[in-house]
């Protein structure tokens, strides 16, 4: 009883897909084929879709990048600056000990 059922189904299944295909106006040997490109385009797009999400992550990081380049770079000149600041009280305090030696004589 079961497989005259199933066998009735399948069937009235084969049936309704061949009516669908004439309304259609695909030949049922091509309905595979349509089928495998419209899945080939949907994955298209998903694949289009995470491309364009990467890309725009990687311009974010890209972005980040560059602004900490800058900071990096406004820190280096301000460890010059200090640095001279340093150099210049070494200097002095060179000529400070000339000055103390020079009074204790």
């Amino acid at each position: 009883m079961a497989s005259a059922s199933s066998s009735s189904a399948r069937h009235l299944f084969n049936e309704s897909k061949k009516r669908l295909c004439a309304r259609v106006g695909i030949n049922v040997n091509n309905l595979g084929s349509v089928a495998r490109q419209v899945v080939r385009a949907s994955k298209s797009n998903e694949i289009m879709h995470q491309t364009l999400k990467n890309f725009t992550q990687v311009d974010v990081v890209s972005d980040y990048s560059n602004q900490n380049l800058q900071k990096m770079s406004l820190i280096l000149q301000h460890v010059g600056y200090q640095y001279d600041v340093m150099q210049d009280s070494v200097n002095h305090l060179d000529y400070l000990k000339e000055q103390v030696t020079a009074m204790e004589r």
